[in-house]
């Protein structure tokens, strides 16, 4: 029993997949890190500025 060798499209095809994978997974730890940044800072607060009073 011996397996044949893969085929030069499924190695190609490996790679674009790897790629949009790491792509996708790079876009959802921005948009965690996104929301925990605007989640945790409660802190801040605006200060009004000088012309919104006039």
């Amino acid at each position: 029993m011996s397996f044949r060798e893969e085929h030069d499209l499924h190695k190609r095809r490996f790679g674009r997949n790897l790629g949009l994978g790491l792509v996708l997974a790079a876009f959802v730890a921005l948009v965690f890190g996104l929301t925990v940044a605007k989640v945790t800072t409660d802190d801040f607060t605006m200060q009004p500025s000088s012309e919104a009073r006039d």
